[in-house]
């Protein structure tokens, strides 16, 4: 089959190439602009926080150091080559361990508690009251806002050293975050079936129960997993401030300069978060199918 193909007129063919060189020339000015944009204020920025690279190079060499360092054993072995003396308190670490995973669970499960209460006033189609929105949802953003670690730090010096300090700490910042991610799940939902339940009279509770709660229940049940293992890595930070668990060890440790006690409790760390984060990945796919694991 014999194709025609239109040849448009040399004037015509030049105005369009001149309007492609204009809006490819605008494209690459627009790109240009914004890089230029972009390298200013990261010059300003790294001015503010007074980065100098002079020092960072000449530094970097003890980074590299300190990783060799507590690679190393006493004896100036290896780690690898001993494993029994490089995990010597491996019983003690797991203990510890142990506590800050329980301190994650029960922060985290005060956290979400609270914030399955608090989700609903703050989203904007199920909240009550415009004032209450406001008032609920400054409250989110406060405790999500402050980082745990200042929380932590707060709670030790009123509650004293322990986990009590790093439970009310993973609390109160899991409130705060759950809160939002729940109150956007609900301002996804459909909310027809709400409109059929409250003309039959029923109460707002009952429209969240029977109309909204089915909707996400299944998306809050995903988001306190994925925040159970954020909080297990949080946990171990806290214990530098002494609110327990494992990151007191951890601090100890570099203190002292137990070097290979270090990279031992660290990798302790790395493959519980792992096992954790393989471990909510598969109960969410139970749970919710292939898409909530992704």
């Amino acid at each position: 089959m014999t194709l025609a193909v239109s040849i448009l007129p040399e004037q015509q063919l030049a105005a369009l190439n001149a309007a492609y060189r204009k809006a490819v020339a605008r494209k690459r000015l627009r790109f240009l602009a914004g890089f230029a944009v972009f390298v200013a204020a990261l010059i300003v920025a790294s001015i503010g926080a007074e980065v100098n690279l002079r020092t960072f190079f000449t530094y970097f060499g003890n980074f590299v150091s300190y990783f060799d360092r507590i690679l190393m054993l006493d004896g100036g072995q290896r780690v690898w080559t001993n494993f029994g003396e490089w995990f010597w308190g491996l019983h003690k670490w797991l203990k510890l361990l142990g506590e800050t995973l329980l301190i994650s669970y029960v922060g985290t499960l005060i956290g979400a508690v609270l914030a399955f209460l608090l989700n609903f006033f703050s989203a904007e189609n199920t909240s009550p009251a415009p004032w209450l929105r406001f008032t609920v949802r400054r409250l989110l953003e406060f405790a999500r806002t402050v980082p745990g670690i200042v929380f932590a730090l707060i709670f030790v010096m009123a509650f004293g050293l322990g986990p009590v300090a790093g439970v009310l700490a993973i609390a109160i910042h899991s409130t705060g975050a759950l809160g939002k991610q729940f109150s956007e799940i609900v301002e996804n939902a459909d909310m027809k079936p709400v409109e059929g339940i409250r003309s039959t009279g029923a109460s707002w509770v009952s429209c969240m129960r029977f109309a909204i709660l089915p909707q996400v229940s299944a998306g809050y049940a995903s988001y306190a997993l994925l925040r159970f293992e954020i909080n297990v890595r949080e946990a171990s930070v806290m214990g530098f401030v002494g609110a327990g668990g494992i990151g007191q060890e951890l601090i100890v440790a570099i203190r002292k300069f137990y070097y290979s006690d270090v990279s031992a409790i660290l990798v302790t760390i790395i493959l519980t978060v792992f096992l954790i984060d393989i471990a909510t990945g598969w109960v969410r796919g139970r749970l919710f199918g292939k898409e909530a694991r992704s």
